[in-house]
């Protein structure tokens, strides 16, 4: 599809809180329209009435869906009223799943601004998490590893990093160490109890490509072994024994996002830990 034959829509997003959660509703609903692009515009922390007129003016300005999670029944009014009188469609988005809690439970909420945000002990836990991941990034700190809940190993360019950082997110502890070819790894890491060892590994191609990128992000040589395809495959073949002489776990993110694979990995350490 070509860009002239791409059409754009605005997409309003309001929230009392962070707006996290209406941007990942709407992400997963609007990629599902290829030949629709929305043109994002995000309104997080609407807690009163003068935030939210410059809002309003906004939406009026460049008219477009309107999807919203406000939490105060007097801005939430005034914004539903505003939407009919420009007559542009809005969405509570947690209406529907308020309404199958409520009868279920037979209870009544007890609305609270950005709940999910609390400074409660799971939130300290990701802190934590977060703390310990970023501390053992590419192999650091490798004499702590067996307090990790996950380590993950792979060549450069599988994503590593990132994928830590997200399973830190969800406050899993992560540590992610770099498999060289030629160079051994950690003492320790062959013989750790504790964590959840991960593989990973993608295909040679795809592996060539990042790092053909990322060095010319960088100014640097191409003439290198790094991008080479016979010896990224070598590099590759020998991770993935490294991998079967341990038993361990192999994801193969060629075609995975960074959330697709922390989710089997999520997977993956919840079974352990439920055995």
């Amino acid at each position: 599809m070509s860009e002239n034959e791409r059409s754009y829509f605005h997409l309003h997003l309001v929230s009392d809180a962070t707006g996290e959660t209406l941007n990942a509703v709407a992400r997963a609903v609007t990629v599902q329209y290829r030949a629709a692009t929305p043109v994002e515009h995000i309104y997080p922390l609407v807690r009163n009435r003068k935030q939210l007129e410059r809002v309003l003016q906004a939406i009026e300005n460049e008219p477009g869906i309107v999807l919203f999670t406000l939490v105060d029944s007097k801005l939430r009014q005034i914004l539903e009223n505003a939407c009919r009188r420009l007559s542009i469609p809005y969405v509570a988005v947690l209406d529907s799943v308020h309404a199958v809690v409520k009868n279920y439970l037979g209870a009544e909420s007890s609305p609270l601004i950005g709940a999910q945000h609390v400074l409660d002990t799971e939130y300290f836990e990701r802190i934590e998490a977060l703390n310990y991941t970023m501390m053992h990034d590419d192999g650091q700190v490798p004499h702590d590893f067996e307090s990790a809940d996950v380590v993950l190993i792979g060549v450069s360019r599988t994503s590593k990093t990132p994928t830590s950082i997200y399973l830190a997110n969800r406050g899993v502890k992560t540590a992610n160490i770099p498999f060289v070819l030629g160079i051994p790894l950690p003492d320790n890491v062959e013989k750790l109890c504790n964590p959840l060892m991960v593989g990973l590994i993608a295909s040679p191609e795809r592996i060539v490509q990042i790092r053909r990128n990322r060095l010319l992000a960088l100014n640097a040589d191409g003439n290198t072994d790094y991008v080479d395809k016979r010896a990224v495959t070598e590099e590759m073949i020998a991770a993935k024994r490294l991998f079967a002489r341990h038993n361990w776990p192999v994801i193969d993110v060629t075609r995975r996002s960074i959330e697709e694979t922390a989710a089997a990995i999520l997977d993956l350490w919840r079974s352990k830990n439920a055995a």
